[in-house]
């Protein structure tokens, strides 16, 4: 499923930890806020919106962790628009078990940073619109294993590697501003979106309908949106509105 090129994607996220919907502070563990029980309902409710994505992230897995294989496919059954899913994909192997099972959009993270050719792989098994990167942001690099260890490269640079490596998509969270709800740095995803010609979706920091707007004007093709619609600083069908380009 490819993007759309007259939109900007409003994507809610549900983030599971031990089979719970949460939320994290900087994605650090310890942090976690439980919203609901059923991860399944919540992803559910926000189709229920009108949200015509669900980003899901499995935080066990991303911690190197179990993972929560069967709470994914509980959405899967339970929500009939499209999911893209990340965290704790770390061989070829459960890539593959993913896509399988019906996950429209595979974001690869540690693994595609590791080894890019398993990108170009998979991509073209599946075909590249399935396939997205996750380039985490943290003092200006790139950093994986669930942000616990930093890279050498920006994620500018990381970005062009994968986008010739067969990636479809990029996932451009800035740690530095993950969910603190104080807002984000435009620069950063400027620098990003210039970078590359493949799509790239924001994640990080979103507090306002006026960061929405603020994002609308950088040429991301979509923004991942969590604590705030959680906590009711944002009205996700009011953030709908600006899925459509101005």
């Amino acid at each position: 499923m490819s993007f759309p090129e007259d939109k900007m994607l409003i994507i809610p996220a549900v983030d599971i930890k031990n089979g719970k919907c949460v939320q994290l502070v900087q994605g650090k563990p310890g942090t976690e806020q439980i919203i609901i029980e059923n991860p399944a309902k919540v992803a559910k409710s926000w189709e229920d919106k009108n949200a015509s994505t669900i980003h899901v992230i499995d935080l066990d897995g991303a911690f190197g962790e179990k993972k929560n294989i069967d709470v994914v496919k509980k959405i899967l059954d339970t929500v009939s628009v499209p999911i893209q899913m990340g965290g704790g994909i770390r061989s070829k192997e459960y890539a593959k078990k993913l896509l399988d099972i019906g996950i429209e959009r595979l974001i690869l993270g540690t693994m595609a940073i590791e080894n890019p050719l398993l990108v170009q792989e998979l991509s073209d098994e599946y075909g590249k619109e399935r396939l997205m990167v996750s380039l985490d942001s943290k003092d200006s690099k790139v950093v994986i294993k669930g942000w616990t260890e930093k890279t050498s490269k920006t994620a500018p640079e990381m970005g062009q590697i994968l986008e010739d490596n067969g990636a479809g998509g990029i996932l451009f969270t800035n740690v530095d501003v993950e969910g603190l709800l104080n807002g984000f740095y435009v620069e950063p995803v400027l620098e990003l979106v210039n970078a590359v010609k493949i799509p790239v979706v924001y994640s990080g920091g979103i507090t306002t309908l006026d960061d929405l707007k603020k994002l609308q004007n950088t040429g991301v093709n979509g923004v991942v949106v969590g604590s705030a619609i959680y906590k009711g600083n944002i009205n996700f069908e009011k953030a709908l509105q600006y899925e459509k380009l101005p």
